[in-house]
């Protein structure tokens, strides 16, 4: 009998050190190797300290900065572990609200969020990924769309022009892949991260020439 279950014993070990072990650990080192900085995450760092990743949006409310998409994500409420809470772009739990389009809720939500938006532009029609969120919750892009559409607010709460504003959009727009997969994008952590790095240095002192 042990004869019949010895091919099966073999193979199941074989398979095993393959698919379990040898491929995964290649896989790993190639892209260690050819992919470093997406192999370990996307990190984005800031005076050598790791802020995000380039894959994972932030929260950002300040009317000096770009918004993302919101997010549907939630954790374990500290106070009730059987309920839970809103927690946007939390990695550890990434999904949507799996709301549907008739959920008073979900209306209320986008409405609200679409009004408030109107009023800080009113003359341009709101961006849909400004007040919907994306199936993972993590979104850390938006569209040229709603990057100009924040554009008067941002240039106003910073005393910028929205000529300087349009060039740094335009600098960090992230095109299709391949030219043809995906829509153009703005990934909204880089975009203000430059926006603090225009703004720290036009309010830089300028240099005093030596005689």
């Amino acid at each position: 009998m042990l004869s019949h279950f010895r091919p099966a014993i073999v193979l199941f070990i074989l398979f095993t050190l393959v698919t379990g072990l040898a491929y995964p650990l290649a896989i790993t080192g190639i892209g260690e190797k050819l992919f470093p900085h997406q192999a370990n995450g996307s990190l984005i760092e800031k005076d050598g300290k790791v802020i995000g990743s380039g894959l994972i949006g932030q929260t950002f409310t300040s009317d000096r900065y770009f918004h993302g998409r919101p997010s549907a994500t939630v954790d374990v409420d500290p106070n009730d572990s059987s309920k839970t809470v809103p927690a946007p772009y939390n990695a550890a739990n990434s999904g949507g609200s799996n709301l549907g389009p008739t959920s008073k809720s979900l209306i209320d939500r986008v409405q609200a969020d679409t009004d408030k938006l109107k009023a800080e532009n009113p003359n341009v029609a709101v961006p849909v990924d400004l007040v919907t969120t994306s199936a993972s919750g993590l979104d850390p892009d938006i569209s040229i769309a709603a990057a100009l559409f924040q554009l008067p607010r941002v240039a106003k709460a910073r005393g910028l022009s929205t000529d300087t504003l349009n060039q740094l959009i335009a600098a960090h727009i992230k095109p299709r892949w391949l030219g043809i997969i995906g829509e153009p994008v703005v990934n909204v952590l880089k975009l203000n991260l430059a926006l603090d790095a225009l703004a720290a240095t036009s309010t830089k002192p300028p240099a005093q020439s030596a005689g």
